[in-house]
């Protein structure tokens, strides 16, 4: 189940709000449960019992490191055997097939395994669970020994599929105690709507128009054709997740919640390092947390900050996705990274606003290899980028997918800026004031409604980050 969809919308959502609000605070989470389990058994109902009895095992690791607080030794033992056994699972189902065929092209053997499914959102909850267990063996928090408490905080399904990776310590009180307002929710559902349109009227046209340019094949394929498939792929992929945290943040709100924010506008960046504090914010802040900052940081010599930049990139990379090309995304980064450290984003700050630009290049080369299925392709297609092989530079495909999309790019480009919240903190008079809140509720309503049109005449709706 997907919140852009018809059964969500009118069917589950509205089953759950008024279930929620009908009974007494204290069977709240109770019910916030049993709905994020068929939530995600909607879409994967064999692996329910998979995400169960990780949060069982989690559970009883959580008051175990919990117990053993006077041993030092032991709780390290503890946490790092929990560890080791949530990356095993995550390792099984999302990396098994890729290490046994990078095995057979090194070593030349002709092992099969047969293929394993990804399992819905486990990277998501695996990381949940490591932020719990970490939290509790650093004292942040100690073990939750509710199990419902913990079970919702893993499960909860605004954030169970595709993020945003929410830290335990951020969540705990609420888990506890919650304020419920009109305000909030009002809040809750106007920050719905708007990540419903960002991902119905924006990512998906744009994505479809990524795919069919992505599908075409290299030989054939126009610079500028190149140039609007890269194009409309950059923004689909950030309407499509930022959508989606902001449906997340929505929704968390009509419950009582506060989620962190996930995205800050990242193309409007002066500089790579600027982008990943924009982007995905939880994982960066995860990994920085958890990864990062355990390995010495930025403070150690130079050569381990580099060598830490590597590896977190390298894992960064390897998080999405099993394969090479995603590995070649994180490194990319990482080394961007690097570079701006030894020096690279002093020069982009004196080049302004040619480091906008820059940046956005960069940012669109990296998406190339985000999106192709290998390094040929990819080659290929920054290749077409920036030289036409023999082809037209601009040919009928280029100029057909823009005259038919021209409106999704303009509003999707002006969107990606920080315009809209700016609109908001107009300050006016009193009587203007009810003309722009009147002005709002129709905005909200409008997009709503086209939506749902969209989505009753169209079939062409995938999520990007349900497959990590």
């Amino acid at each position: 189940m997907v919140f852009s969809s018809v059964i969500f919308l009118f069917y589950f959502l509205p089953l759950v709000l008024i279930l929620y609000f009908s009974v007494p605070f204290k069977f709240k989470n109770v019910i916030l449960l049993i709905f994020s389990l068929v939530f995600y058994a909607w879409g994967e109902p064999r692996y329910v019992l998979l995400m169960i009895i990780s949060i069982m095992m989690n559970y009883g690791y959580g008051i175990w490191i919990d117990r053993t607080d006077s041993h030092e030794k032991k709780k390290k033992l503890i946490l790092t055997l929990a560890i080791f056994v949530n990356i095993g699972l995550l390792g099984v189902f999302k990396y098994a097939n890729f290490f046994v065929h990078a095995m057979n092209d090194v070593f030349q053997t002709n092992v099969h395994l047969t293929d394993i499914p990804l399992p819905l959102g486990i990277s998501f909850y695996t990381f949940h669970a490591l932020s719990y267990l970490i939290d509790v063996y650093r004292k942040k928090e100690r073990a939750q020994r509710n199990l419902f408490s913990l079970s919702l905080y893993i499960t909860f399904f605004p954030q169970l599929v595709a993020g945003p990776i929410i830290r335990y310590n951020a969540i705990a009180d609420q888990l506890k105690k919650r304020v419920f307002s009109s305000i909030q929710f009002a809040e809750g559902i106007k920050r719905f709507i708007l990540g419903l349109s960002k991902k119905v009227l924006l990512a998906n046209p744009l994505g479809s128009v990524a795919d069919t340019v992505f599908a075409t094949s290299t030989m054939d394929l126009s610079t500028g054709s190149a140039w609007v498939g890269i194009i409309a792929y950059t923004l689909q992929i950030y309407y499509d997740f930022s959508g989606y945290s902001d449906m997340a943040i929505g929704l968390a709100k009509m419950f009582g919640f506060e989620f962190a924010e996930n995205f800050n506008y990242p193309y409007i960046s002066k500089s790579i390092s600027e982008f990943w504090r924009r982007w995905h914010i939880s994982l960066g802040s995860w990994f920085r947390d958890y990864v990062y900052i355990p390995l010495g940081g930025s403070r150690v010599a130079k050569w381990k900050i580099y060598r830490n930049l590597f590896i977190v990139w390298s894992l960064t990379g390897f998080w999405h996705g099993a394969s090479w090309t995603f590995i070649a995304w994180g490194i990319y980064y990482g080394l961007l990274i690097a570079l701006e450290k030894a020096g690279l984003e002093k020069l982009l700050s004196k080049i302004y606003p040619l480091n906008h630009v820059a940046v956005l290049l960069l940012v669109m080369i990296g998406w190339v290899f985000f999106r192709a299925d290998n390094f040929s392709f990819a080659t290929d297609f920054i290749a077409a980028m920036f030289h036409s092989r023999g082809n037209d530079i601009f040919d009928s495909l280029a100029l057909s997918l823009l005259s038919m999309n021209w409106l999704h790019f303009t509003a999707a480009i002006l969107v990606a800026a920080p315009i809209f919240p700016r609109l908001q903190k107009l300050q006016l008079g009193n009587t203007l004031t009810k003309v722009k809140t009147a002005c709002a509720l129709f905005f909200y309503f409008f997009l709503f409604v086209e939506v749902i049109l969209y989505l009753i005449n169209s079939t062409y709706n995938p999520f990007l980050y349900f497959r990590f």
